[in-house]
């Protein structure tokens, strides 16, 4: 832009629109503009980066390598603009604004579960959007606001993104109460023959997958269980467990929220995981963020404590 006297904070909310839609009439209606004032707006901002930032594609405008360049920044500045408008101090028990998070169902379960009784109790105004962990390019996502925080491994965070170890987890072998192979005594575990022969079910978040980290394991020990069921999520599991003699291994803090299920020791020794908070730098001064943030940490402080007791 040659002159930032010539700055027009509405061609930016403009571009910023036109850059998460691709499309002119989708941004105006974003924008709650009409699609002529918003072509109108992206001449003169053709004119102000003397770049055309647009392009014809065959699934609607393509954004040139200028614009693409732009995106980041632009947002970035109306965020800062935005916070600036915010009152200078934030009170939980008046806000109200909307926070979106990207989960698995095991953080679900975990983790928001705690966090929105909190929530509800501190910030009763603040609404939680959960979205799916995997729904394509996470950096991207973020950048373009449609998630605010994502619970992760170390493993698939993007290394781009700021984020704060929450705790770390273990497996444990769960099945029904009044299973007849349930280890009796605190330490007990199942014999190592008996766990493999025990008809298993497995967690498949892809779906349709029967071998998971404990087969890695039992696979170098030259062994083998025997896993009869593959789901693709933690919310039918206990179900299955309460009305089968199938076992499952599964995360310790999971199997703590399942009614009517026991957990063991396992009789290998299986990697556990550590679970992540993640964040974008365009929230990373938001009093907002800053403060549920922190009462994210504290909720899972608060469950680490309670795991140990």
């Amino acid at each position: 832009m040659s002159d930032i006297r010539n700055l027009d904070l509405n061609l930016l909310r403009a571009l910023d629109a036109l850059l998460d839609e691709r499309n002119v009439t989708r941004a105006a209606e974003k924008l709650a503009l009409t699609q002529p004032a918003v072509s109108g707006m992206l001449a003169r901002l053709r004119d102000s980066f003397d770049d055309p930032l647009f392009v014809r594609g065959q699934r609607g405008m393509v954004p040139t390598t200028r614009a693409l360049e732009l995106a980041v920044p632009v947002k970035q500045v109306l965020g800062d603009i935005e916070n600036l408008l915010q009152p200078a101090s934030f009170d939980p028990a008046t806000a109200h604004f909307t926070v979106s998070v990207a989960a698995t169902d095991y953080a679900q379960r975990v983790i928001l579960v705690d966090l929105m009784a909190a929530l509800r109790m501190r910030a009763p105004g603040i609404r939680v959007a959960l979205h799916p962990v995997d729904g394509g390019d996470l950096v991207g996502r973020f950048e373009r606001g449609e998630v605010d925080l994502a619970l992760m491994t170390p493993e698939t965070a993007p290394p781009d993104l700021l984020s704060r170890r929450l705790f770390d987890e273990r497996y444990v072998v769960a099945m029904r109460d009044d299973h007849p192979d349930r280890p009796q005594g605190q330490s007990a575990m199942l014999a190592l023959d008996r766990f493999c022969d025990l008809g298993h079910a497995l967690v498949s978040p892809d779906g349709g997958g029967f071998y998971g980290v404990t087969d890695a394991v039992l696979d170098r020990m030259g062994r083998r269980r025997a896993v009869v069921l593959s789901v693709t999520g933690f919310l039918v599991l206990p179900e299955i467990l309460r009305e089968s003699d199938l076992i499952a291994v599964v995360p310790e803090r999971l199997v703590k929220r399942f009614d009517g299920i026991s957990s063991s020791t396992p009789p290998i020794d299986i990697p556990g995981f550590t679970k992540l908070a993640v964040w974008h730098e365009r929230t990373h001064r938001d009093p907002r963020h800053q403060w549920l943030r922190q009462v994210m940490f504290e909720v899972c402080g608060h469950l680490g404590r309670r795991t140990q007791d």
